[in-house]
């Protein structure tokens, strides 16, 4: 989802090479392990020296994580290790795409970068280290870009699984208590290049600007759709319980960034019209 939006929005002076990215323009390195170190020196000395690196791969399956926790720290944070060493080692800049998750949802304003992290499921962990593994191996060259309720053209996302399900529901429920930033791919993509170019590092926070529940984000993808025939009814976490528990309030400031780039995401709604129009 957010790889290929990646590879379509590079640059025109900028040459790319993917290692599991399909349907995007650029070299595929093919598919390799992150998380092993020789397949990971392999794609650097096979395709290097690289001007700049941008990893966007991840374990990104909340639930499964619970369950499978190793896997997923292999990786999120293994992976993540082995790329910011050899970044390291060629001094090449490094921007690694991180998540809300590694906040504990109880703050009551968007959360800054410098504020308390405290993950409550075994993805946001991951992830958490992930961000620390690669701060520590490669700090003179790194930045962590935290997003968040992520969407696009491309890949599984909850627009589109709202929109798939009203071809044969008359009724939705989705929850109202769980509130964030829902952030699409096109507007993430040339923020997080414009991070790599200035060649930046630290922590950032990356979303559309704006907040709204799940059930804000259902309604608001019909609507836009032109979907009127489906009623959508808004819901708690605890009448619709996963294996994996969310922040309930994980809406991100990224006011750092608007300051880097000169301005800010666009608006929640008006990015999803523009997604929508696309689609």
């Amino acid at each position: 989802m957010l790889g290929s939006e990646l590879r379509r929005q590079a640059p025109l002076d900028v040459f790319t090479v993917g290692t599991d990215v399909r349907e995007a323009p650029g070299v595929e390195a093919g598919d390799i392990s992150l998380s092993d170190a020789r397949d990971v020196a392999e794609l650097f000395w096979r395709w290097g020296p690289f001007s700049g690196v941008l990893h966007c791969a991840a374990f990104t399956a909340v639930d499964l994580a619970e369950e499978k926790e190793e896997e997923a720290r292999r990786s999120n944070e293994v992976a993540t290790l082995e790329i910011a060493r050899n970044c390291a080692r060629d001094s090449v800049p490094l921007v690694v795409v991180g998540t809300d998750f590694v906040f504990d949802g109880t703050s009551k304003r968007p959360y800054r970068e410098d504020d308390p992290v405290n993950p409550v499921s075994a993805y946001g962990r991951t992830k958490l280290a992930a961000e620390r593994a690669a701060l520590e191996a490669h700090p003179t060259g790194t930045a962590v870009v935290r997003t968040q309720w992520l969407y696009g053209p491309r890949g599984k996302h909850f627009p589109g699984t709202i929109l798939e399900l009203a071809k044969t529901r008359k009724e939705l429920k989705v929850v109202d208590d769980q509130v964030g930033c829902p952030t699409t791919t096109l507007e993430l993509a040339p923020a997080l290049w414009d991070v790599l170019l200035a060649r930046a590092t630290g922590i950032f926070h990356a979303a559309c600007e704006g907040e709204c529940s799940w059930y804000d984000l259902a309604v608001a993808t019909l609507q836009g759709a032109g979907v009127s025939d489906v009623k959508v009814a808004p819901c708690t976490t605890a009448e619709f319980p996963r294996p994996a528990k969310r922040p309930a309030y994980s809406a991100l400031d990224s006011s750092k960034l608007a300051a880097l780039r000169g301005k800010r995401l666009a608006p929640w709604r008006e990015a999803l019209a523009s997604f929508l129009r696309q689609g």
